[in-house]
């Protein structure tokens, strides 16, 4: 009886460490997009121009990206309460400078001061669920996170929108300041430390390295849909990322004690599980950027309409997350990832064959679909990976995972809006509406193949453990 009731005890005050910690991970999630809807009403009172407001956006998801692959150091240095604690402090203090900002500079230093702390957190709490929960139980545990990744973005513009057409876009951070500080309060006293600390020493040229090589590429990346592969500043860029890139990797394989522990790629279900989320990230693209052109340009719905659109999908991918969590933990990764690429690809499919008809109906049935395939694959397919590193790992594990998916994203970004760019100017001559459905369709054939090359991944690679046998057979 005693042994219950320490068992129910223990499971009780995991619940609360994680509940604490989804909480600010999810206003940190929340302000990645509440800024898009409010950038026409920053540039206006701040008199900038769009290239200047654009660098909010851009400048966020750089530090964010450089930030990751140093949370492991972070994570195994330092204690689950003085990070935590750390990051959030910071990340209000950036909120606060953000709400308050009366001119262009202010603000950016707000975005990167977020975005430091953002980098941390989420990484920082797939390593604290990992630690906290046996394999068996990992799945659901795992499950909660993609309800903040996919609630947050779901609600993220309307609130904003609604928020800056009320009161201003300084109100939308003023909003959440109040509710970042009932967070570090009620931390400060309920949260507990998870896993163990090492004294171990910050290599600095590692993390110059790590900055300017990730940085680079992040950047670069970023800025050739919009330039063009050949600009100079892109060619230089990425040239200056993948050099500063290889060097870091090479110094992680001689180090003993490595800023980034590049060798656990070398566990088979860890490497298949990255690579997955990698293309699915790249993939998922299209619908996340190319479908509110669609339609708008096409369509000619508000930007109100086209939040709708995605809406019933967002909030279906969160509902499910749980659910698909502890089917994995039932059954294993094998069958629900397949299932679940098996949607994604064949339902990104259909968007090849999307023209000005479509409804409003056909549209969110489509999307919908396809986010509830994604909801099957996403925790499912890092949680099998994580799951093979030993403890003291999963911090580097949790690192790897989410610098390599940053990347895949811009990587995905640039090779998508360039297909769509060119086969559009390609077919200038059928008219505006006909090039640009031209050019949407070759995006998602692209995005389609990208998943039909996950999928067969998946099918070769990913199998049931016999941790998984042993729970099936149970």
């Amino acid at each position: 009886m005693n042994s219950d009731k320490k068992s129910k005890h223990k499971s009780e005050k995991n619940t609360l460490i994680i509940a604490v910690m989804i909480s600010g991970v999810f206003l940190a999630v929340l302000n990645q997009t509440v800024l898009s809807p409010a950038l026409p009403s920053i540039m206006a009172d701040l008199g900038i121009t769009a290239t200047e407001g654009q660098w909010l956006t851009t400048a966020f998801m750089l530090v964010n990206g450089i930030m990751i692959p140093i949370t492991a150091y972070f994570i195994n240095r330092f204690t689950t309460r003085q990070l935590f604690l750390s990051s959030m402090t910071l990340f209000a203090a950036g909120t606060a400078v953000a709400g308050l900002a009366g001119n262009f500079t202010l603000l950016l230093i707000a975005r990167i001061l977020q975005a430091m702390a953002a980098g941390i957190l989420m990484p920082m709490i797939q390593t604290v669920i990992l630690l906290l929960f046996p394999k068996e139980k990992r799945g659901a545990a795992m499950g909660t996170i993609g309800i903040v990744i996919a609630f947050a973005p779901a609600i993220g513009p309307t609130l904003s929108g609604w928020v800056v057409d009320s009161w201003g876009w300084n109100s939308i951070f003023l909003l959440i300041v109040p509710l970042a500080v009932i967070i570090i309060i009620v931390s400060f006293f309920l949260l507990k430390n998870v896993g163990d600390t090492y004294r171990t020493k910050l290599d600095v040229p590692s993390v110059i390295f790590s900055t300017v090589g990730f940085g680079g590429l992040l950047y670069g990346f970023s800025i050739a849909g919009s330039y063009g592969w050949i600009h100079p500043i892109t060619i230089v860029t990425l040239i200056l990322g993948i050099g500063f890139l290889i060097i870091f990797i090479r110094r992680q394989l001689k180090l003993h004690t490595p800023l980034l522990e590049l060798q656990i790629l070398k566990t088979k279900e860890f490497r298949y599980s990255t690579i997955i989320s990698m293309i699915v990230n790249a993939a998922l693209i299209a619908g996340t950027i190319i479908t509110p052109i669609y339609l708008q340009n096409v369509l000619q719905f508000t930007a109100m309409q086209s939040g709708l659109v995605m809406l019933p999908g967002a909030l279906l991918m969160g509902v499910m997350s749980p659910i698909t969590g502890r089917l994995f933990d039932r059954f294993g990764p094998r069958g629900i990832s397949i299932l679940g690429l098996s949607l994604l690809t064949f339902f990104t499919g259909f968007f090849i064959f999307m023209d000005e008809t479509w409804t409003f109906t056909t549209i969110c049935l489509i999307y919908t679909v396809r986010l509830f395939g994604l909801a099957m694959v996403n925790m499912p397919i890092n949680t099998w990976g994580l799951n093979a590193l030993e403890n003291k790992m999963i911090a580097h594990g949790s690192a790897i995972n989410n610098t390599a998916r940053q990347i895949a994203g811009s990587i995905g970004t640039a090779i998508l809006i360039t297909i769509m760019t060119t086969v559009t100017s390609m077919n200038q001559s059928s008219g505006v509406i006909n090039s640009t459905l031209s050019g949407m369709h070759a995006a998602f054939g692209t995005a389609t193949g990208l998943g039909a090359i996950a999928l067969l991944i998946a099918v070769i690679f990913v199998k049931r453990t016999k941790h998984d046998d042993d729970i099936f057979c149970d």
